[in-house]
């Protein structure tokens, strides 16, 4: 073996660790981001199913869809709850949201009528059943979120909130939020009702405060 052959095998072996080594060196934290945004995709999409199949068992009346979908409809304005509002507002597709509609109003808690807006569109209006069963659902829905969320504190939500709030931001869509006020308030037993629910929410949320 010639002299100019061993150092052209140890020049090209060299290059070879050098590339390997300047490869993992530039692209480790690139690795380990896309590590993180793979597990925190797939925690997302599983803790979604859970969390639907946990809240299907609380509900009992609705399931956590249906109780999603009233919800949008009572968030929209009464003459803006379209089809397409109510997808845009949970974030899924107009076919899912007709399917979801189709099957409140077998059952009568919500009634499709005309869009006054638009002759081609249709809006979807809560029943008096409707709001009722939302009530009783809605009670059942606090203890719902003090059990899901009863490890967080106050700070830690309002960070979650915020970080959840950035990433539906990906494709450059803002959340149509539920900071309002739902449109179903006029029943005159709401306030006893919300009041019962917000101390048993009160008390199971001292017990976490104090576990801190």
């Amino acid at each position: 073996m010639t002299l100019e052959l061993i150092h052209d095998i140890l020049f090209s072996t060299k290059q070879l660790l050098k590339i390997k080594e300047i490869y993992f060196m530039d692209y480790s934290n690139e690795l380990k981001e896309l590590f993180l945004m793979n597990q925190t995709y797939a925690t997302l999409f599983t803790l979604t199913n859970k969390i639907q199949i946990e809240g299907d068992k609380y509900f009992g009346i609705l399931t956590s869809r249906q109780y999603m979908t009233i919800l949008s409809i009572l968030h929209l304005p009464e003459e803006e709850t379209t089809l397409n509002n109510i997808a845009r507002k949970m974030g899924t597709s107009k076919q899912n949201i007709n399917r979801l509609v189709a099957n409140l109003e077998k059952n009568g808690y919500v009634d499709v009528i005309p869009s006054p807006h638009d002759k081609r569109a249709i809006n979807v209006k809560v029943t008096d059943l409707g709001k009722k069963v939302m009530v009783t659902c809605s009670r059942t829905g606090i203890n719902f979120m003090a059990d899901v969320f009863h490890e967080f504190t106050k700070d830690e939500l309002e960070t979650l909130w915020s970080l959840l709030k950035k990433m539906y931001r990906f494709n450059g869509e803002e959340q149509d939020g539920f900071e309002e006020d739902a449109n179903f308030m006029e029943y005159e037993e709401i306030d006893k009702i919300k009041s019962e629910a917000l101390e048993e929410f009160a008390k199971r949320r001292n017990r976490v405060n104090k576990n801190d």
